[in-house]
Order: structure tokens, then sequence, then C-alpha cells
């Protein structure tokens, strides 16, 4: 069992380089579910994680790199110079605009203070496909409620 030490309040789980020959598969499991740090009496210790893991941190790099770009303009609102890093913005209505803008932030707030980078991204993916589904016209079709009265029942199939 991994040795759980604290590191600015955020977990981390901890092996040492022999067992990555004596229980290979339990911290491969391990670093599936999280960052395992494997530690050598010779050497720098080292990062064992999922390939998910590595791609997540790059991407909300990348986006802190962007979200940097948007705060150092003061030009403009928040969601105007948001809309310069992230043209797909552009594709939402002016209100949603703002609401993508300050979500965007809120959810990178939350990922960076939690070592969590899966919320800011979850967030930036959704934005960005509700601004390609609007690009496309299907924010725009006109619905068609159904009174519960006039309604059919349908059988299950």
């Amino acid at each position: 069992m991994g040795v759980m030490t604290v590191t600015a309040s955020l977990p981390s789980w901890t092996r040492r380089s022999s067992d990555l020959s004596k229980h290979s598969a339990e911290v491969f499991a391990e670093a599936e579910d999280h960052p395992v740090t494997v530690t050598r009496r010779d050497g720098e210790a080292l990062v064992l994680m999922s390939q998910r893991e590595a791609d997540g941190r790059a991407r909300l790099l990348d986006f802190a790199a962007q979200l940097i770009t948007v705060t150092l303009d003061d030009r403009g609102s928040l969601a105007e110079r948001m809309s310069k890093a992230f043209p797909w913005m552009l594709a939402l209505s002016p209100a949603d605009r703002e609401s993508c803008a300050q979500d965007l932030v809120d959810a990178a707030r939350a990922s960076f203070s939690t070592d969590q980078p899966h919320l800011a991204i979850a967030e930036l993916t959704s934005w960005k496909e509700t601004a390609a589904a609007v690009a496309a016209g299907l924010g725009s079709a006109d619905v068609e409620w159904l009174d519960d009265d006039a309604a059919e029942t349908v059988e299950r199939p």
C-alpha cells in the first residue's frame, strides 16, 4: 500500500522504485487513478501518471496561458477580451458570451485550486461545443411543446 503524503494540501501517492519491479501491476493501477511519485535512492523522484492525466495538465496550462493573455488586456469587457482569445465564442449570443466568460474563469480557478484539470477542460469543451451547435443552426430551431393532455402515449420499444 502506498504512503500518502500531503503537499500543498493536496494528496500525493508515493511508492519506492522497488515497488515497480515487485508490484508493478498494483503501481500501474494506482497511476491510472492518480499520479504516483516513485522515489529512488540513487536519483531524483519520478512521477508516473496516465497519458490522460498528462494531457489534461498540458491542456490546463495552455488554457491558463490564454487566460493570462486575456487578463493583461484592459480593453473591453471580460467577454469581449475572452472572445479575442477564443473566437468560437463569437457564435454565442452576447448574454451567453458573458456567461461563458465567467464560467470559464470560475472553472479555471476551481481547477487550479484543486489540481483537477478536468473541471476547466470540461467547461471549455462544453461551451465550445455549444458555440459549434449554435453556429450550425441547432440552437435557432423553434421548439414545439406538446400539451400534456394532447400528448400521445408511446409504447416502450
